[in-house]
């Protein structure tokens, strides 16, 4: 027999702990997979919440500069704004401050010397003065703002009693610019400005509106009174850039109200205020009528008191035109209460005539306030039509307005 014939196979008992060590080594092995895998996910959870993390920090250092960028500039001192009047060498040139004072100052290295030349807008350092800056040329706000953007409304068909007036206005603004030619083939130069004289609310205004609305050219409007400022030289400089806007925007029309507010009369006896004033009149002048000529810009001025204006004001040349619109006769108060009563509704009681015989002596402004005032009392009372009665209480307050501010009216004899 063999010699192994004697050995006796390993029982179940024996091979029951080698299964259990394999089960339990198998188990342990998921397990640390498991961890494993569970380990890593938390890493990548981990590394993806930094990232976003380093994200939000990156984002709040750079709100963090432009904070301390926006501090930096609201502490930084304002600039002086000045103009270059003087070059005197690279380093050095005279520069006169928005006040009006002249200094010689230094010039920053890093600004490019050709870009100075008499006239140029720089920015000053408020404590040396020193130029830091060249700014664009602008014009003023005041003088931006005067450029009519949105035709007006008001048509010459909204007028009446005027048309004397409308033709005059017309041939004086109007036809130059549409047809130059005519006046060349006469060998005469055309009328450069006109000056609309009359009552407080007679239409000089309104009729500005009209010429406006009926023409394509650029339609500039100042009030004289924005002239007059508290420097010296400024309201001149101001006449100077409205002429020079609307020599860049030509054909132009420009309408100065109120013309009475720069063009009083010169007197020996002056404040300083007054003293200014008359600069910027005597700026006016020379843009009217000096070296450089206007070419295709228009002056209409308007003013109630004309008897106060300057006599250099007055006189051809500047003004070729004075057209006077008077108080409204008859005839004209006729057309203009049926100009503000053609879409009104009212009863057949309201007579036009009869209004006419009772408004004498009222401007056009009146009867419009008493047409719009009837209107208003028939809303109040719920009517759908405006009645007799209620021309009558109309009428009745503006002649009370007219009595109560009647002292304050000019000379009936200025207009004569």
């Amino acid at each position: 027999m063999p010699a192994d014939a004697d050995a006796v196979a390993p029982s179940e008992d024996d091979a029951r702990p080698k299964r259990d060590a394999d089960s339990l080594s198998d188990r342990a092995l998921a397990e640390l997979e498991r961890d494993y895998k569970d380990l890593r996910e938390q890493a990548q959870q981990l590394l993806t919440d930094r990232m976003h993390l380093e994200n939000e920090v990156n984002a709040q250092k750079d709100k963090i500069r432009r904070l301390d960028e926006d501090i930096r500039t609201l502490r930084t001192p304002p600039h002086v704004i000045g103009n270059v009047q003087d070059i005197i060498d690279d380093e050095h040139i005279v520069v006169r401050s928005s006040n009006g004072t002249v200094f010689l100052v230094s010039v920053n290295r890093r600004i490019d010397k050709g870009s100075l030349k008499p006239g140029t807008r720089v920015a000053l350092n408020q404590d040396t003065l020193a130029v830091v800056e060249v700014l664009q040329d602008a014009w003023d706000p005041l003088v931006m703002g005067a450029e009519l953007i949105e035709r007006p409304t008001t048509t010459y068909a909204d007028m009446g009693g005027v048309e004397e007036q409308i033709m005059m206005i017309k041939e004086s603004i109007e036809l130059p610019l549409k047809d130059p030619d005519a006046f060349r083939h006469f060998g005469i130069d055309p009328p450069s400005g006109v000056l609309l004289v009359g009552p407080p609310g007679c239409g000089k205004t309104m009729l500005a509106k009209a010429v406006a609305s009926s023409t394509e050219c650029t339609f500039i409007r100042l009030v004289a009174s924005e002239l007059a400022q508290k420097y010296i030289g400024e309201g001149g400089r101001m006449v100077r850039e409205l002429f020079d806007l609307a020599r860049e925007r030509s054909p132009a029309i420009l309408f100065i109200d109120e013309i009475d507010a720069i063009g009083a009369k010169r007197l020996d006896t002056a404040t300083s205020g007054d003293r200014e004033v008359q600069r910027t009149l005597m700026q006016l002048l020379a843009e009217l009528d000096g070296f450089e000529a206007l070419g295709d810009v228009k002056l209409i001025a308007a003013t109630n008191r004309p008897d106060i204006l300057d006599e250099a004001l007055l006189r051809p040349g500047r003004f070729d035109r004075i057209i006077e619109i008077p108080m409204p006769n008859e005839e004209a108060r006729k057309a203009i209460i049926k100009i503000h009563l053609k879409g009104m509704p009212k009863t057949r009681d309201v007579s036009i005539k009869g209004l006419v015989e009772k408004t004498g002596g009222f401007s056009g402004a009146e009867l419009k306030a008493m047409c719009v005032e009837a209107g208003m009392r028939a809303i109040r009372a719920g009517h759908d039509r405006a009645s007799k009665a209620d021309f009558t209480k109309a009428l009745k307050d503006v002649k009370n307005k007219r009595d109560t501010g009647a002292a304050g009216e000019a000379p009936p004899d200025l207009w004569t």
